[in-house]
Order: C-alpha cells, then sequence, then structure tokens
C-alpha cells in the first residue's frame, strides 16, 4: 500500500499504515518537496517523486491530497486496477463520484470513502441500540484551520454527520431547508441543514469551522428512548424506556424519572478509528469482508451535502456569486 498526501490528516495515514499487520508499506508521493523529506526522515518512509511511480509498486493506495485533486489522483489509480481508500468528501462533484466509480467496477478494483465517525468508539457502542430514529440533531465545532478551507464547511466538516445521520436513519432524504454564512473565508464557514426523510424523520445538522471551542455532539431520539453521544470523548449514554411501563394512568403525584426510564452507558472496545479504517479497507481487499463504507455510500454523502450548498446559495442570493466564484 502507499499514500497520496503527506499533509497534516496524510501524516496519519502514513504513520498507521507502516505499522499496520499484513501490509507492506511502500512509500508516499507529496507534492510539496520540503514537505516529503520532513515526512520521509521523520517516519523512516521512502517518498516517491510521482504519482505513476509509487501506483507501479502498491496493490492500493489511501488518497489525502486536497478535495480538488480527488477525482485525478484516483481515476489514475482506479484505471490501473488499483484499490483506492479515498478522504471524505470522494469527490467534488457528483459527476466526477459517478466516473470513478464506473471506472472501478470495469477495473474490479475497490473505493472505500474515509468517512472516520462510522468508526468512532461511541457511534459503534450506539448502533446496537438505535431503532427507528424520528429526530437526530448533531453538533459540530471546530476552531479554524487552513486544511479543509478550500471547500465549504459542508463538505469539510458536516459531511462527517450528513454520512453518520444517512447511516442511522437508514432511509432517502425528502426535503431540505439550509442556511449558512462565509466569515472567514469566501466558502461557507458557518452552516445549519433541516434534513427530513421519506419516512418523516428529521435531522438538524449544524457545522462551524470558527468556534473557540470544539464540540462533536449527537442526540437521537426514537420511540424507545433517548441516546445521547459525545463522539469527541468516544462515549454516551442511552436513556431507554423500560418494557411493560403503561404511562396512560400515571401515579398521582411527582414522578421520579428512574421509575420508567433506563441509564444505559454506552461504550465499546477501545481502538483508533482511523486504524480501524484502514484493517475494514485492508480486509476487504483481501476479501475478508465487505467495505463497510463504499465509494457509493460516499457519493450519497456527498449528493446531500451539495444540496445542502446549493439550497444555502438560493435562499442567499447575496453572496451566492462569491461562493460560486471561489469554487472556480
Amino acid at each position: 500500500m502507499g499514500v497520496a498526501g503527506a499533509g497534516s490528516l496524510g501524516f496519519h495515514h502514513i504513520r498507521i499504515l507502516r505499522e499496520l499487520e499484513d501490509v507492506s508499506f511502500s512509500g508516499f508521493v507529496e507534492g510539496r518537496p520540503d514537505r516529503a523529506a520532513q515526512v520521509a526522515s521523520e517516519l523512516g518512509v521512502k517518498a516517491y517523486p510521482h504519482l505513476a511511480l509509487l501506483l507501479d509498486d502498491v496493490d492500493a493506495i489511501t488518497i489525502v491530497v486536497p478535495t480538488p485533486a480527488h477525482f485525478e489522483v484516483a481515476k489514475q489509480a482506479l484505471e490501473l486496477g488499483k484499490h483506492v481508500f479515498i478522504e471524505k468528501p470522494i469527490t467534488t462533484t457528483l459527476d466526477q463520484a459517478d466516473e470513478l466509480l464506473s471506472i472501478a467496477r470495469r477495473t474490479g478494483a475497490l473505493v472505500q470513502t474515509g468517512h472516520v465517525e462510522r468508526f468512532n468508539r461511541a457511534v459503534r457502542a450506539a448502533l446496537p441500540h438505535v431503532s427507528r430514529p424520528r429526530f437526530i440533531e448533531s453538533e459540530r465545532l471546530a476552531p479554524f484551520n487552513l486544511r479543509g478551507s478550500d471547500v465549504a464547511v459542508v463538505l469539510d466538516l458536516m459531511i462527517h454527520d450528513i454520512d453518520l445521520v444517512l447511516t442511522l436513519v437508514g432511509d432517502t432524504t425528502d426535503s431540505i431547508t439550509a442556511v449558512g454564512v462565509p466569515v472567514l473565508t469566501p466558502m461557507l464557514d458557518i452552516a445549519n441543514a433541516r434534513v427530513t426523510f421519506t419516512s418523516g424523520a428529521v435531522a438538524n445538522i449544524t457545522s462551524s469551522r470558527i468556534s473557540r471551542e470544539r464540540v462533536r455532539k449527537i442526540r437521537i431520539f426514537q420511540p424507545s428512548g433517548y441516546i445521547s453521544l459525545d463522539l469527541a470523548a468516544g462515549g454516551g449514554e442511552f436513556f431507554r424506556l423500560r418494557e411493560k411501563m403503561d404511562l396512560r394512568n400515571p401515579p398521582s403525584g411527582p414522578i421520579d424519572i428512574t421509575d420508567f426510564v433506563d441509564r444505559i452507558p454506552l461504550t465499546a472496545p477501545e481502538g483508533e478509528p482511523l486504524k480501524l479504517e484502514f484493517e475494514s479497507f485492508v480486509a476487504a481487499i483481501r476479501g475478508e469482508g465487505p467495505v463497510l463504507v463504499t465509494g457509493e455510500e460516499g457519493r450519497r454523502a456527498l449528493a446531500v451535502a451539495l444540496r445542502i450548498v446549493a439550497e444555502i446559495e438560493r435562499t442567499a442570493p447575496a453572496f451566492a456569486g462569491d461562493l460560486a466564484a471561489a469554487r472556480v
């Protein structure tokens, strides 16, 4: 395996893959010579001068270049039948995503999308308890970072939660309303979206990359109770209604909620999410399991993200032109 891109996240791709069992790590490619030399020295790995040379030596690569370059790098790899792990968002347009998936089907290569929150300890702990969610509230706030600022916050941060919401609800989207504002960059830096599903479920998703504090929380309301997750801490709680409780004829006087609700701490085995992602990708390549976050699922999250951006532009014509110019 190899890595395309050795920025802040690419560094960790290299760090983990070079030590992963059953993987022979060939090296990486990075367009900035100074950065390539620094990472090669620090991690003791080989820096290739060109992508084509790296592709000659690998069966699969992970793609951690800036989002606008995802398509070209992945296309080169897939045309050679190389399996690809593409960090989110899979591409910048749906046409690009469709072309990559078409090439993958033709060449037999696997495509996995890097929606790392699927492997978050809190999410892994909660999934067995999720059943027919009716309302989901997600909040993701982060201090400003130049990495990822080449795309709207919807594609940079919110897409994590879009993928989680789509996974938790397990249904197709119906209507979307959204608002957002560019603050520090020409792109959207703060956004809120309300997504309604065909089942009637609703998700309210907020993302900001200009917050003073870091917050990653999701609340799930469903017929069986309420799930609260702290993705940053990797844990949460399930307030589950007790079975055989009849609240149609409640007793007189004050009621203690603990009389009819069980508070269940949510835990799962420890594990670095990025490493778990790569282990699942390697297992899929070796035929030992399915691709856990497919390219099609990456495309699905991108489609919703682009609908959100389009809705924000539609309702804010004053800066829609600025956003379009920034994308060009």
